[in-house]
This record gives C-alpha cells, structure tokens and sequence, in this order.
C-alpha cells in the first residue's frame, strides 16, 4: 500500500500540485487519469523520489517515505519496478542483457541464476526464446513486454507504469493491459499506472483517481466510474459521442443486471 497525505508540489509561481491525498491499494490495478497538464505525472515523480514535494507525506506500508535518507530511500526504490512510456530498452543490449540489468545491478546471484530468473520472466510474458533479439528486432508491443519482465525480475512489491499503451494498437493495449493485471494480482503488487487509455480505465480501474488541475477531483473504481454524475469527469471520460453511447450501453447493461436480480430474489422466495 502507498498513501499520500496532503501532497503539494509547485515549481516557480505554478502550483502543480495542490493538497492531493489517497490511498494505492495493494493487489489492486491503481489508475491515475487526467487531462494534460493535471498534474499525474508529476504526482507519479513525487511517489518515487525524482520529485520532493513542497508539503505532505509519502508513505509505503506503514513507511514514511518522504522523511528518509537517500540512503534509506535506497531499501524502498529496491522494491520498486518501472514500466516507461517508451519501454526505454536499452538499444545496444539483447532482451536478456535488458531484463538481466536489475539483477547485475541490484543483486548477488550468480550468472547461471540470473539466467534462470530471466527465462523465468520471459515465460512469464510470453516471449520464451526471446533471449538474443535486439529491440530493433521486435514490435512495440513485444517491447512493452520486454519492460515489463524487467520491472518484475527482481520481485517488486510496487510496480509504477508510465502510458503502458501509448504507441499501441487497441488489441496489442488489451494484452498488455492484461498481463499487467494478472501479474499485479498474482504478485500482489501495488501497481500504480498513468494513463490516457480509457479502455484501460473500464477494463482494469480497481482503484482510480481522477485529476484535475491539480486537484484531486474524484476517486472510484471502473463500475462506479459509470455512474458518477462529477461533470469534469463525465466530460472528460466520454468526451466523444461513440463513448457517451458506449456510457448508455454500460449503464442499461447495468440496470439490466440489477432488475435480473432481483427478479431472481423474488422467485427464489
């Protein structure tokens, strides 16, 4: 679990960040969304420590973050896996030599065990046999794969994903939306993600905080995202009218289920 508790973060005379608190559950597919500008990605920064906030506390598992050492913070950013926008492999390096830099970096495990813990992974992400291609030799999303195996070689208790479908197609996002709420779940992970993908949000939000201007404006999950009636949200959420019909579907579907219920309830008495 991370929870932040009055977060504000300004640079020059912009208040980027204005009294933000929550709560990232752990097992749980943690979404931040917003518009440009909102404020996530510098909210995202502060969580890891590229960024001091001005006031407030960080604080992982009982642990306040923002009070420790660089030393201490060392012990926490350990534990720590990153997803980026752009994968940011290593070009030079085979998908291997990519995912086995934490473990050159971070632990004491011989060669033959980090070989071991890198095939692990890669099986995990269906890419078996990847171990000699180059980035320049696969596609994009085979590459958010690749970044995802080496967030989660070392065993992460948080995972931090940065747009973890920008750049990919609407079929290539839902697998990799997927894979990362199925190893969240089976690693009970703390995942915390940035993003713009509103599929992603309706698919895998079990905990979302929506920013605006800084502020948070709302927090729910993707059923209760259905019905907010928060204007800001809603326009900002089904901003098109395909998605405000998709909205009216979801929200008949819903009704749907409801009354099957309990005409179902009524029969069973």
């Amino acid at each position: 679990m991370i929870e932040f508790k009055n977060i504000k973060k300004s640079f020059g005379d912009k208040l980027v960040l204005n009294d933000v608190s929550h709560i990232m559950e752990t097992g749980k597919a943690n979404l931040i969304i917003g518009s440009s500008g909102s404020g996530k990605t510098v909210l995202q920064k502060c969580l890891v420590g590229l960024f001091e906030p001005d006031e407030g506390k960080i604080i992982y598992d009982g642990v306040n973050f923002t009070d420790m050492t660089e030393e201490d913070r060392k012990q926490i950013r350990q534990q720590i896996g990153m997803l980026f926008q752009g994968s940011a492999l290593f070009d030079s390096m085979t998908v291997e030599q990519n995912i086995m830099f934490p473990l050159d970096m971070f632990s004491k495990m011989k060669l033959s065990e980090r070989r071991k813990r890198v095939n692990e992974v890669l099986d995990r992400v269906q890419l078996k046999d990847a171990n000699k291609k180059f980035p320049a030799e696969i596609s994009g999303g085979m590459k958010k794969r690749v970044g995802i195996a080496r967030a989660i070689v070392l065993n992460p208790k948080y995972l931090f994903c940065d747009e973890p479908n920008s750049g990919l197609d609407p079929q290539t996002s839902m697998v990799i939306d997927k894979l990362i709420y199925e190893i969240t779940k089976e690693f009970n992970m703390t995942t915390v993600i940035n993003t713009h993908d509103m599929n992603s949000v309706m698919e895998i939000g079990d905990n979302i905080l929506y920013m605006n201007q800084g502020q948070k404006e709302w927090t729910g999950n993707n059923k209760e995202i259905i019905f907010s009636k928060n204007e800001l949200l809603n326009s900002f959420i089904f901003a098109s009218e395909f998605l405000q019909d998709a909205k009216d579907m979801r929200m008949l579907e819903a009704k749907g289920k409801i009354d099957d219920d309990r005409n179902m309830d009524e029969l069973l008495k």
